[in-house]
């Protein structure tokens, strides 16, 4: 009788559980061992692995076992023995036992891998790993940072659910406006020669929700940047973003700092956050004693469980842009500090204003930043009018937003968590790709699915697209 009829598969991680028993497994191979009469495997699925071996006497699994290679993938009914103490492996979660197979059943075969998928990788070519980045994430280091992420998200959204915050998606199909990066925008088929664009933020549609009462909202939002990438910097990348109505830059600090800490803590517990509560500097402390907004104030940057959190506050809101006029420094939404609104109305000592601005950094990383924001139509025109915007240009790009401010809008703030890079710093990895299911090169580039990529000529013409000529 098929030895499958009456069993239904365990994960690896149940066996201890099941010492005695006939259990069915389904996973990977990643090693055979042929030792002539006996034949051992090493099999892993999702939540660990397991020494299989073949008796003599069970001839049909020996004679399928022998025929094995890396990465095939099988289906093995056995049972499980515990092993003599002497050969436990005390180093393995399931290293007190091992699978005596009755039956083997190849699920599908495979080709010999281009890397060997049982390292942690460092020794490959990272466009290597990322073309075949199906196989890279099978390696254990991989598994261990995408799971990760998912328990921080996982925990992060609970922890702003139980403060009352709301997930509220908003739209990737948006309008091109200017904040700090370049847009992708996407051609519309229906209204040729027109565009829409793709978020490099929640900003405007999370402050929008203010107006419209919803007072706490949070996203796990994908956000896009036409800019030039860095190790720690993707052209889409994810953003924990979150506003909240009637409060002040204390109380976004606060809630924030109280999430840093519970996510630390609970998903993280090996490791210890440097100074409770976090250290703060103004812009101009942080320049002074450190020569950076970003400062790396930790006591020891050889070890790699510490974590030293401070807020940097007290930014200039502008700052001189290429053609002497002025820019934003962060966010031309933010609101100068109450003492400012004047100066910043009036036009006058526009280098010396001061927004409600604070970012938060980790170990030399800025993780996150925010502000308070302004809710008063007029002190947003005037920021724009700083800037050099002329009236026509204010309405054309920035007219819903005015509107929408004069409609009763509550003063309110928020604050935006790069999380990628956040993980990255938790996981002790050296770039964000590496805690990025599927990463981009740091040209931006999908090697794997060859993106960027030539379109049809029909579909060009659809879109009302023409190239000129080389």
């Amino acid at each position: 009788m098929d030895d499958r009829l009456h069993m239904e598969r365990i994960l690896m991680s149940g066996i201890p559980e099941k010492s005695g028993q006939a259990v069915m497994l389904a996973g990977w191979v990643s090693v055979r061992r042929d030792h002539g009469k006996l034949v051992f495997l090493d099999v892993r699925d999702r939540s660990g692995s397991v020494q299989v071996v073949v008796l003599p006497q069970h001839t049909e699994a020996g004679d399928v076992a022998r025929s094995l290679r890396s990465e095939w993938v099988v289906e093995i009914c056995g049972n499980v023995n515990a092993r003599p103490e002497k050969l436990v492996n005390h180093d393995q979660p399931n290293g007190a036992f091992e699978i005596e197979a009755t039956s083997i059943r190849v699920l599908n075969t495979a080709e010999t891998p281009v890397f060997d998928v049982l390292t942690d990788g460092k020794e490959i070519g990272e466009e290597t790993r990322l073309k075949y980045r199906y196989l890279d994430l099978r390696r254990d280091r991989m598994q261990q940072n995408i799971r990760k992420r998912h328990e921080a998200t996982l925990h992060l959204r609970q922890f702003y659910s139980n403060e009352g915050f709301i997930e509220i998606e908003t739209p990737y199909m948006t309008k091109s406006t200017p904040e700090g990066s370049r847009d992708y925008v996407v051609p519309s088929r229906i209204e040729k020669g027109k565009f829409y664009a793709l978020p490099q933020s929640p900003q405007q549609y999370k402050q929008l929700l203010m107006t419209a009462g919803f007072e706490r909202y949070f996203q796990v939002a994908r956000c896009f940047r036409d800019e030039d990438t860095r190790g720690d910097r993707q052209p889409e990348f994810t953003q924990i973003d979150m506003e909240m109505s009637f409060v002040s830059q204390e109380d976004v600090m606060r809630i924030n700092e109280a999430l840093l800490i519970d996510l630390v803590q609970t998903v993280y517990p090996e490791k210890k956050i440097q100074t409770l509560p976090f250290p703060r500097l103004t812009y101009q402390e942080a320049m002074e004693q450190y020569g950076s907004d970003k400062p790396d104030i930790r006591t020891d940057k050889n070890d790699p469980n510490l974590l030293a959190f401070c807020w940097v506050i007290d930014f200039p809101f502008f700052e001189n842009d290429d053609k002497g006029g002025w820019t934003f420094t962060h966010n031309p939404f933010s609101a100068p500090k109450p003492e400012y609104m004047s100066d910043l109305m009036e036009k006058r000592n526009i280098g010396d204003i001061v927004a409600a601005q604070y970012d938060i950094v980790l170990n030399g990383y800025e993780i996150g930043g925010g502000g308070i924001r302004n809710h008063d139509p007029e002190a947003l025109k005037r920021v724009f009018q700083i800037m050099g915007y002329a009236d026509e240009r204010i309405e054309a790009s920035f007219g819903h937003m005015l509107r929408a401010l004069a409609s009763g809008t509550p003063p309110h703030g928020g604050l935006a968590f790069g999380f990628d890079r956040l993980m990255m710093l938790l996981q002790n990895e050296p770039n964000i790709r590496e805690v990025i299911p599927f990463a981009k090169t740091g040209e931006g580039r999908d090697l794997m699915m060859q993106a960027p990529s030539d379109i049809s000529p029909e579909q060009l013409s659809e879109l009302g697209i023409v190239f000129p000529k080389a």
